[in-house]
Parts: structure tokens; C-alpha cells; sequence
């Protein structure tokens, strides 16, 4: 049994404070610096080098047998600090590998490759510790691990290749973590997460596909997000033979310039693709920003082609090999009962609650105008004492700011959009500047023509303010993202405003 002097001189042996410094700095780098990853780093680097002056020092070499004539406790102590330094230099070497996920900018779902450098690490420094610390025969374990491997390799074979695929792809690289694939088989979707076995991809469904890493190294795979975000889109639309394509190509081209959710360059194309008795079918080809926008971009394309061709009297065509007979088709009589004014008020959300007969009231008080390409028809600031609608054609509204000269795009107005509704209703200015961009037609409905209306049912003005609310509130918003703008006023405000407009 040890008494007080052998333990004390065992303490004051240098091997043994060694050891001891070896498992109190382990201790104190993993523990006290665990919630400050950069601290840790930092810490575990400079521990790993003076733990190795430490053992150079004291004749240590943590890849070299110890010393023949040590003690057992110097021979504990010894084996503690190589163990401490195997483990060290794996963690130093795995903080090394762990700073280029931050220089790379790479998630952490998709850092396969790392992961399996960091495991070689722990392997190699786990056979280091029983080859120089334990004395043990590594090249005979290693034959035995080779035996076991065969019959694990033959139980796993499957899963075996989903890792193996899963290494090939990480370094060929042919797609990355927020990338929309496409597998050639109908399965589309964004990647979120790629490990050992498989890859998950986010549908537009919003479900979670896992695809083993071998189907996908054997497919055709397609990355819509590469080799950049923006994707092309083609649809094909339809219009009855009754009017030259060139018509239709210029009425399409206004579709593409109304549009805020395609890209201009490169510049979208129009192209007639086919031509007989029944139909002219057309073919639109643009780009979006991203491919999570498709549907977006063809829901709005969709609602433009309606406005324009009912503006320029193109009807749609039926689909192909569909039975259309000139009984099923709406006559020319029945749509020229509905007179333009009324047409547009059917399609101004402020007047859809209107009755049919204050409808055809305030359409006998509407005016047209007609503004040339480049021409301004509101300036910004200016207090508008009519609505306009748009008949035909595109305006865009544009927003300038003095004190940062910029100026910024809110919006785009095809046929049936309109302006002037809060200088009209509230006596405000207008937000943006409006340019036509086309040869532009518009009605107008003066204060003088709406207020006998309003006055016969004050009802409507809670509706209006109601709706004008919202419009005022979607207009600002896109110029309130870039800069900080004012916030839109509440319903009841602009009721009271409308009310005390028209002295109702």
C-alpha cells in the first residue's frame, strides 16, 4: 500500500504532472468552452500545442513506445497523456475540417463528405492509441476487421451502395442543398437534406420525398436551379381564326409587359406554332426569377391574356378536338348589349357591389381618354379628381424618392386595373407616377359623377373604404420593403375621409 511520501513523490515526478495537466486541460477545453464554438476552437489549437512541448519536454513521443524502465504509475500516467493526445490532435483536426462548412457556406444537411472525413479521423487516431499505447497488433486487427467487414459488405449490400452513391454524388456535386431536381419520372422537387442512405426533397405539395442515393446516381437527373436560379417557362394559348396573328402577337406582347413576375432579360418571345380554320395557337416562352414562381407567373399570364383579349375583342379558341358548334358559341349580340362602361365597372372590384341600375347611372357619366406610349397620366403627389380605368393597353407606377434619388417599381395596369381611387374618394395624392408603356385607352369617373350615387346610398361609402384600404395598403407594401415608408390608413379613417368629401 502507497503511504503519503511515495504519493507525493509519485505527484512530483514530471511524467505524472504531464499526465495530469494532459486530463485537466481536456477536461477544462471540452467543458468550460462547450457553448462558445469559436472559443473552443481557438482553445483546443492551443491546448493540442502545448500538450505536445509538454511531452516533447518530459521525453514523451506520443508515436513511440515509453520509456522500458518506467513505473506503473508513470506508465498510467504516460498512457493517459498519449490517449489525451490522439484524441486531441483528431479534434484539432476535425475543428480544421469544420471551418471550411463556414468558408463554404454549406448546410449542415448536406456535408456527407465531411462527416465521412471526420469519422477516417476518429478511426485512424482510435487505431493509433491501441498501436502506441497498448502495444496491441494493429495490421492483425485490422486483418480480422477485413473478414468481418466481407460478411457485414455482403449483409449490406443495399444499403452499401446508397452510402457508397451517396459519397459519388457529394463530390461530383451535381446538385445542393435548396436546389429544385427533377428525376425525369414525373418527381419534382427541392432538396433539403442529403445523408449516408438517402436524399429528401420537398415537393410542391409540401411532402417530404427520401430517395435512395443509388436510385438517384442511376437517374437522369435534371437541376432546374442550375447553372443559376432563373428557369424558363412555355405556354400555349388559343385564339379563334378571326383576326390576323400579327393582331394576336401585338395583344400577347402587351400580356408579357404587363407582367411583374417574369424576367425582361433575356426578353420573352411570342411565336405562332400553328395555324387553321378553327384556331391560332400561339407559344410564350419567359423567365422567372426562380422555379418556385412557376405557378405564380402562369396564374398571372393567365389573368392578363384574359384582360387583354377581352379588351381587344379576341376570343379564345376551344381546345383541340373539343366539339364546338356555332350554337354553343356566344353571339355577337348578346356581348354588344353590355356597352364598354359597364364592362369595366363589372370589373372594378370598388363598383362589383354595385345594383345593375347604379351601374348604368354612373356609366352615362364616364369619359374617355387616350394616351400615347411614354405619355404620364398621373404625376406622383398629385391629387386625382377622377378614377381612371384602363380599357386597353399598359401603364406601370413608378415611386421616386428625392432624399435617396431612386427611384423603384410598384406596379404594373392592364385592362380593368385602375388609378386615382384615393384622390377621388379621399382627396390623397397619388403614390407613384404612371406612365403607359403602350398606347393606353381609359375612362373616367369624376367626384361630380359619383357623388349623386353615394348620396342615394350612403352604405357604399363603408364598402369603398373598406376596399380601398386594401388597395392602398397592397400598393404600398412593395415600395415599403425597399425603404421606410408610411403606413396606410385604417378603415374607419377612410371612411371618415370619404364621408366628409362628399358632405354625406
Amino acid at each position: 500500500m502507497l503511504n503519503y511520501s511515495e504519493i507525493s513523490g509519485a505527484f512530483a515526478d514530471p511524467i505524472v504532472q504531464t499526465g495530469l495537466v494532459a486530463v485537466v486541460g481536456a477536461i477544462l477545453t471540452r467543458l468550460l468552452l462547450r457553448d462558445h464554438p469559436r472559443r473552443q476552437l481557438v482553445g483546443q489549437l492551443v491546448f493540442f500545442l502545448a500538450l505536445s512541448l509538454l511531452l516533447v519536454a518530459t521525453g514523451i513521443i506520443p508515436y513511440q513506445p515509453g520509456p522500458p524502465g518506467a513505473s506503473n504509475v508513470q506508465n498510467l500516467f504516460i498512457g493517459l497523456a498519449k490517449i489525451i493526445w490522439w484524441t486531441s490532435a483528431a479534434w484539432s483536426l476535425i475543428s480544421v475540417v469544420r471551418v471550411f462548412l463556414i468558408f463554404e457556406r454549406r448546410a449542415r444537411e448536406g456535408r456527407l463528405l465531411q462527416d465521412l472525413i471526420v469519422g477516417l479521423i476518429y478511426v485512424g487516431a482510435v487505431l493509433s492509441v491501441v498501436a502506441y499505447v497498448f502495444d496491441a497488433p494493429v495490421g492483425t486487427l485490422i486483418a480480422t476487421s477485413g473478414v468481418v467487414a466481407v460478411i457485414l459488405g455482403l449483409a449490406l449490400q443495399s444499403t452499401l451502395s446508397d452510402v457508397f452513391s451517396g459519397i459519388a454524388l457529394n463530390l461530383a456535386r451535381p446538385y445542393g442543398i435548396g436546389d429544385w431536381i427533377s428525376l425525369g419520372n414525373a418527381i419534382e422537387g427541392k432538396v433539403v437534406e442529403t445523408n449516408w442512405r438517402a436524399t429528401h426533397l420537398l415537393t410542391s405539395a409540401n411532402d417530404l420525398l427520401i430517395v435512395p442515393n443509388s436510385d438517384l446516381a442511376k437517374a437522369r437527373l435534371i437541376n432546374l436551379s442550375s447553372p443559376e436560379p432563373s428557369h424558363g417557362v412555355t405556354l400555349t394559348i388559343r385564339f379563334q381564326a378571326a383576326t390576323a396573328p400579327s393582331a394576336m402577337v401585338d395583344v400577347m406582347r402587351s400580356v408579357l409587359l404587363s407582367s411583374s413576375m417574369i424576367q425582361t432579360s433575356p426578353e420573352p418571345s411570342i411565336q405562332v406554332t400553328s395555324l387553321d380554320a378553327d384556331a391560332v395557337e400561339l407559344e410564350l416562352t419567359f423567365r422567372v426569377g426562380d422555379v418556385a414562381l412557376i405557378g405564380k407567373a402562369k396564374t398571372e399570364i393567365f389573368d392578363l391574356t384574359y384582360r387583354h383579349a377581352k379588351a381587344a375583342g379576341l376570343p379564345l379558341a376551344q381546345p383541340p378536338g373539343s366539339y364546338f358548334t356555332a350554337a354553343s358559341a356566344p353571339s355577337a349580340g348578346s356581348v354588344e348589349l353590355r356597352t364598354t362602361q359597364l364592362r369595366l365597372l363589372d370589373a372594378v372590384p370598388l363598383f362589383a357591389r354595385l345594383t345593375e341600375d347604379e351601374k348604368e347611372t354612373l356609366a352615362t357619366t364616364m369619359t374617355h381618354c387616350t394616351f400615347r406610349k411614354g405619355e404620364v397620366l398621373v404625376e406622383q403627389g398629385r391629387v386625382q379628381k377622377s378614377l381612371m380605368i384602363l380599357r386597353s393597353g399598359v401603364a406601370v407606377v413608378t415611386r421616386r424618392e428625392d432624399a435617396i434619388a431612386e427611384e423603384a417599381e410598384l406596379a404594373r395596369l392592364a385592362p380593368g386595373d385602375f388609378l386615382g381611387e384615393g384622390g377621388l374618394l379621399t382627396g390623397a395624392g397619388e403614390l407613384g407616377t404612371v406612365t403607359a408603356l403602350t398606347s393606353v385607352v381609359v375612362y373616367e369617373i369624376t367626384q361630380e359623377g359619383l357623388a349623386p350615387l353615394m348620396r342615394d346610398r350612403p352604405s357604399i361609402v363603408d364598402e369603398l373604404g373598406s376596399l380601398l384600404s386594401r388597395r392602398t395598403e397592397a400598393e404600398r407594401s412593395k415600395f415599403d420593403q425597399l425603404h421606410n415608408g408610411g403606413q396606410s390608413k385604417s378603415v374607419p379613417r377612410l371612411t371618415a375621409r370619404i364621408r366628409h368629401l362628399f358632405n354625406l
